[in-house]
């Protein structure tokens, strides 16, 4: 196990890495903890999985990678992360939210920083080919002027999932932050922001409506809703000063152009996006030859921390 990238997790998500990193013939070696999804990983995959966990892995001192990537459950990132700083992972790549609370978003920030380690958060829809082009339109266009988002959960099928203990309890940061995470980064980080929240689940106990406004650093002017109680689907629209750019499914970019009410697909080079978990192809590229551009730093997500609690009701 000399290879330059360490692959930690072996579940789905892992295997959507695997996907990528073979088809560019990158080699990889994978640290699993479970022995049932590393039979099914090496079975998918042809890939051998150290099984144990990463706790044992290093104890043995194998030889320290260049990167490494997190495909862990959601309750086991920050430790996994603080785990391969202090052993010295220079660049590092996590599923997102990257921690379940502040104090593990923070702790994990300033070990880091310590340590000189670049972290970046995996918020694959930054890199869907609809955010590509809907890109270049905002920039052809002078930037972006407002921007709607909706982040509903269908809470009838959440309710039935088997997750691990407090997951469920913060599935905005968990799931929903990946809505929220592209409007942002989009439209521009909240300066100012009202919110409002009711209701509450079983599952989620904090709320089940959320609405809010404000306005980010970038001058646009901003508006969000969800309801976890009644249909819906997640969805980003953009408003520039000639187009509405419309992502539902986010997958696709949709067009309204000024002076028309005609809503028009924009063609897109979506072809990896079918191929691979969509957005996942360009991220990990971006991030296996160290460009940062898009990437979510540690950082901005501990920035971003706040935001989102205030909105879920944290």
């Amino acid at each position: 196990m000399n290879t330059d990238l360490w692959l930690i997790g072996s579940g789905g998500m892992a295997l959507e890495y695997a996907k990528v990193l073979q088809a560019h013939d990158i080699a990889f070696s994978v640290i699993g903890r479970g022995h049932e999804s590393a039979i099914a990983f090496t079975k998918i995959s042809g890939v051998d999985v150290v099984e144990g966990g990463l706790t044992s892995y290093l104890l043995a001192k194998p030889k320290l990678p260049s990167k490494a990537i997190i495909a862990v459950g959601v309750e086991a990132l920050s430790e996994t992360m603080k785990s391969l700083i202090e052993y010295g992972v220079p660049h590092i790549l996590v599923e997102k939210p990257g921690a379940l609370t502040k104090e593990e978003i923070v702790s994990t920030l300033l070990l880091a920083k310590k340590k000189s380690v670049r972290v970046s958060v995996a918020y694959n829809r930054r890199f869907y080919s609809s955010t590509l082009r809907a890109l270049e339109l905002i920039a052809e266009d002078g930037g972006v002027k407002s921007f709607h988002f909706e982040f509903t959960e269908w809470g009838h099928e959440i309710q039935g999932l088997k997750k691990a203990p407090g997951v469920k309890d913060a599935w905005f940061l968990a799931n929903s932050t990946h809505v929220a995470d592209l409007a942002f980064y989009l439209g521009g980080i909240p300066t100012e922001m009202t919110t409002f929240t009711s209701g509450g689940l079983e599952w989620h106990p904090a709320a089940s409506i959320f609405s809010g406004a404000g306005k980010t650093n970038t001058g646009a002017l901003f508006s969000y809703q969800a309801n976890w109680e009644a249909p819906g689907r997640w969805g980003v629209e953009i408003l520039t000063s000639n187009h509405r750019l419309i992502f539902r499914p986010m997958e696709s970019l949709k067009i309204m152009k000024k002076g028309s009410i005609n809503i028009e697909d924009v063609p897109l080079d979506d072809e990896k996006d079918k191929q691979f978990k969509p957005g996942l192809n360009v991220m990990v590229k971006r991030f296996l030859k160290g460009q940062d551009d898009g990437l979510c730093s540690l950082e901005s997500q501990s920035q971003l921390w706040d935001v989102y609690c205030k909105m879920a009701n944290y």
